[in-house]
């Protein structure tokens, strides 16, 4: 029995709350990116959805249970794709929802952010800045802060992609899992592990922002002065104590990558996918690329996590 905040049986009964257009998400394998990675590759599509990311199906269970305890609004600091998630579940119970994000943000998720009727404050500085502030508007109007990876919901949410995972018809020997504030990496982690334990659960972290993989090498909490990633949405400075718990409990492995294999992931995607994703998802290619003899011959699961991307930035990324 694995020790963790989850619970299999909870992660099931979310696949009855979470809006059906976020669930079954296609997973498919594609024969051009492995022979490129010298691996059997299988990409599991969480972009194809109204908020283009995973989150909305963390975010689907925080507001159902706001609704259910009376709650009229939340707020949450995001670095853009959390806020989109929670506006749009918000907007469709009901809720008054604020978001805090950086200034530095894609500007391509702040204006989503605002289509979906959220209210945005931006803040100087990072998202550890824009958490403080989130804090401090849940205390002053009274309502409720939504913590990702704190709040076990967006955790149970996430895992949902672990139960379609394990029903796959195909076996898989690796799952690479993007990792930030830790909600997909520990619920993903833990229903695989639960039930495919011989799958090896793998995160992967930019160099440039490596909090959480370092604190998870050292079994305690690791922070860091400041990031310096184009992969935003993973650029976390204070892990958490009971995320980093968790992660410690279902994880197999958690590497970094550099910022040029990054790169080189997102053309990859791109040329050989038709893919359009943000750096974060293509932090499971960049692990490959990194250590091809690792993979060599193994069939790995990538997790696309997100393709909210500022597009100046993508095709300076891709065409330079």
């Amino acid at each position: 029995m694995l020790e963790t905040r989850l619970d299999l049986d909870r992660i099931r009964a979310a696949c009855r709350v979470i809006d059906p257009q976020f669930l079954h998400t296609p997973m498919y394998q594609c024969e051009a990116l492995g022979r490129r990675l010298g691996c059997t590759v299988s990409i599991k599509l969480e972009t194809a959805n109204p908020v283009r990311s995973f989150k909305a199906r963390g975010t689907e269970l925080v507001t159902s249970l706001l609704t259910e305890q009376g709650r009229t609004a939340a707020v949450c600091a995001s670095a853009g794709n959390l806020g989109q998630a929670l506006g749009w579940s918000g907007r469709r119970r009901g809720l008054d929802v604020t978001v805090v994000a950086s200034r530095r943000a894609p500007l391509a998720k702040l204006d989503r952010i605002r289509t979906l009727g959220a209210e945005l404050e931006l803040v100087d500085g990072d998202i550890e800045t824009a958490r403080e502030r989130a804090a401090s508007i849940a205390q002053q109007r009274g309502i409720r802060l939504v913590e990702d990876s704190l709040d076990v919901e967006t955790c149970e949410g996430a895992a949902t992609i672990g139960l379609e995972l394990a029903s796959a018809r195909t076996s898989f020997d690796a799952v690479l899992i993007a990792l930030g504030g830790g909600a997909m990496a520990t619920g993903v982690g833990y229903v695989l592990k639960s039930l495919l334990p011989a799958v090896e659960v793998i995160c992967v972290q930019p160099m440039g922002a490596p909090a959480l993989t370092r604190s998870w090498h050292e079994r305690r909490v690791i922070t860091t002065e400041s990031t310096d990633t184009i992969a935003d949405g993973v650029a976390g400075r204070y892990p958490i104590p009971e995320v980093l718990d968790d992660l410690l409990a279902v994880a197999d492995d958690a590497v970094l990558v550099q910022e040029s294999s990054i790169v080189a992931g997102i053309r990859m995607l791109m040329e050989h996918t038709g893919l359009v994703v943000e750096p974060s998802a293509a932090l499971g290619v960049a692990a490959v690329l990194e250590n091809r003899d690792r993979f060599a011959d193994r069939h790995i699961v990538t997790i696309i996590c997100g393709s909210n991307v500022d597009m100046n930035a993508y095709h300076h990324w891709v065409y330079q």
